[in-house]
């Protein structure tokens, strides 16, 4: 499946985004979805995650109450609603699917990736 990301930008710190990732194929549906991103210097790290059904979400510790995961099926599209933005969430954000549609921390289960979306959070 290929993905698509959109919504970074420059936003100054206690703002907000909502980042987009679209879908290529119908069979999104069956696809568990996942955040991650990269920050200058550091390794990719995940963000949070969405099952298939939308019924098991995950969060990083540094997302839990200030990012919300969500996914439209009927628009092969997932999101990432950031809230309180920090300068340290400065990062190319990925999305990325598993088919196996569990929705993991584990970067090796997912096998496709979007091109990333850069968020700069000034200070």
């Amino acid at each position: 499946v290929q993905l698509q990301a959109c919504g970074g930008g420059l936003v100054q710190a206690g703002g907000s985004l909502r980042l987009s990732c679209a879908a290529s194929e119908r069979t999104f549906s069956t696809y568990g979805m996942g955040w991650f991103r990269q920050a200058p210097g550091k390794e990719r790290e995940f963000v949070a995650a969405i099952s298939w059904s939308g019924g098991r979400i995950d969060y990083a510790d540094s997302a839990r109450g200030r990012f919300t995961i969500s996914r439209d099926n009927a628009k092969n599209t997932v999101y990432l609603q950031m809230n309180s933005l920090k300068p340290e969430d400065k990062a190319v954000y990925y999305c990325a699917a598993d088919w196996t549609g569990w929705g993991t921390r584990v970067q090796a289960k997912y096998d496709s990736w979007g091109q990333g979306t850069l968020v700069t959070v000034s200070s």
